[in-house]
């Protein structure tokens, strides 16, 4: 028996989006990120600029559309879309799927396994400059404002506490466990996951 779907929730700077694609090509699966994008934009015909801003995160553009001239809040409908290709992928199977909530949409899914990744403070900043460059922006608010996005983006969806161990069948700190050490990890316990409705006491 084998996890089918493996979703990837991560603090930003931990790692988890370069751990997700290594776990998909160890298993042989699909993988799922910002590729997601382009199938979003098929689906609600907002820009893709516009997605990738609010697909994940309260983003610069969510004050200004929230809501239409005709009361449709714009936020929410780009979850729900976002939401039905998650859901679709994860029912055609074999896939990792990093962010968009995919940890909540799945919960009841006995054959998803799901993981957050998460690392501590000064093992974040290193890697965000060394993956991503140095900015105008000092890294310490990098990481405060993008958590806080993110944090908040999540709660507000799912009503649940972003990050709570609860949630997930694995939590790794990759500030303490090498990023390939990570990957090993999971792929092990996809491989020998069994499938079963989680406990969701916690809800």
């Amino acid at each position: 028996m084998s996890a089918k779907v493996i979703t990837i929730t991560r603090e930003f700077g931990s790692g988890g989006r370069t751990i997700g694609r290594k776990v998909a090509e160890a298993l042989g699966y699909s993988f799922y990120d910002w590729n997601l994008v382009d199938k979003i934009a098929t689906e609600t015909g907002f820009a893709k600029e516009f997605i990738e801003e609010n697909g994940e995160e309260q983003g610069r553009f969510s004050a200004v559309f929230t809501s239409s001239s005709f009361g449709f809040n714009l936020n929410e409908q780009l979850f729900e879309a976002q939401s039905r290709v998650v859901l679709n992928l994860a029912e055609q199977g074999n896939c990792v799927i990093v962010g968009r909530c995919a940890d909540y949409l799945l919960r009841n899914d006995p054959n998803t396994m799901s993981c957050f990744i998460y690392a501590n403070h000064d093992a974040r900043k290193n890697r965000v400059i060394n993956e991503y460059g140095e900015t105008d922006v000092p890294i310490e608010k990098r990481l405060k404002d993008k958590d806080k996005r993110r944090k908040a983006h999540y709660e507000y969806f799912t009503s649940r506490k972003w990050g709570k161990s609860f949630y997930y069948d694995l939590c790794i700190d990759t500030g303490r466990i090498p990023i390939d050490t990570a990957v090993d990890v999971i792929v092990e316990a996809a491989k020998n996951y069994t499938p079963g409705l989680r406990n969701t006491d916690g809800d």
